[in-house]
């Protein structure tokens, strides 16, 4: 039962670092673009094929 006292502050802390750490991404805008990663890679041929040309 002693190793409660030990895992409630140690979670806490955990979780409040990943809080810290989500709230600094958002602020850093981490999160501002949701859209072009998931169109990204249907146009990622296209432009391999055009830098090849480029060659």
């Amino acid at each position: 039962m002693d190793i409660i006292w030990y895992l409630v502050p140690s979670a806490l802390l955990i979780g409040a670092g990943f809080v810290a750490i989500f709230i600094w991404a958002v602020r850093n805008g981490q999160f501002e673009d949701l859209e072009t990663p998931a169109v990204r890679i249907l146009f990622e041929e296209k432009l391999n094929n055009e830098k090849e040309k480029q060659k």
